[in-house]
């Protein structure tokens, strides 16, 4: 099963689950998200282009994605907190129009996610955090399939989580394959 294109599609979606590992283990510190997307975005371009390409790779992207890539955590962070804490005053009631401002809460949410996605995706070193963002919020609103795509890779990311805690962790990498390839897309 080595050569063939059976082997060769199932050793890229091997890479993906244990891109999606090592994405999750660098991200603990929750601030260095972006980064750990960013080298695991690198390591499957890599990957996809037949470079040789391992784990100390993967660490030297995330430390240089983490240089700026932190600031972009906790600003992201931070996003997602006033978000959430919009939604639950209007799941608390006593809003006018709370339900308005709920959907349009949970459609900036996804927004914002899908924006870090592509943004930590598209994310090359010497690359500009601010640059990388723009570029992302252009994307995510100019490119409504590619953000979908990208919707639904964190929804497997939940669901995987949700089903069982570990799986979350390999599903990861599905997530930044999806990056890379909506990347890819719009870059042809």
């Amino acid at each position: 099963m080595g050569g063939g294109v059976g082997g060769r599609r199932f050793g890229v979606f091997a890479e993906c689950l244990l891109t999606g590992v090592w994405v999750v283990v660098a991200a603990v510190p929750l601030v260095t998200v972006p980064a750990a997307v960013a080298a695991g975005a690198a390591h499957l371009r890599r990957h996809l282009a037949h470079e040789a390409g391992g784990w100390r790779e993967f660490v030297a992207d995330w430390r240089a994605a983490a240089r700026r890539g932190w600031l972009v955590g906790v600003a992201g962070w931070g996003a997602v907190a006033l978000l959430w804490a919009d939604l639950v005053v209007v799941r608390a009631g006593g809003l006018p129009g709370g339900a308005v401002v709920g959907v349009v809460g949970v459609l900036v949410m996804f927004a914002v996610v899908v924006a870090g996605v592509r943004a930590a995706v598209g994310w090359r070193p010497g690359a500009s955090w601010r640059g990388l963002l723009a570029a992302a919020g252009r994307g995510t609103v100019r490119d409504p399939a590619g953000s979908l795509v990208l919707v639904c890779g964190v929804a497997v990311v939940g669901v995987s989580g949700w089903f069982a805690v570990p799986l979350a962790a390999p599903a990861v990498g599905v997530l930044v394959a999806a990056g890379v390839v909506v990347e890819g897309r719009g870059r042809g």
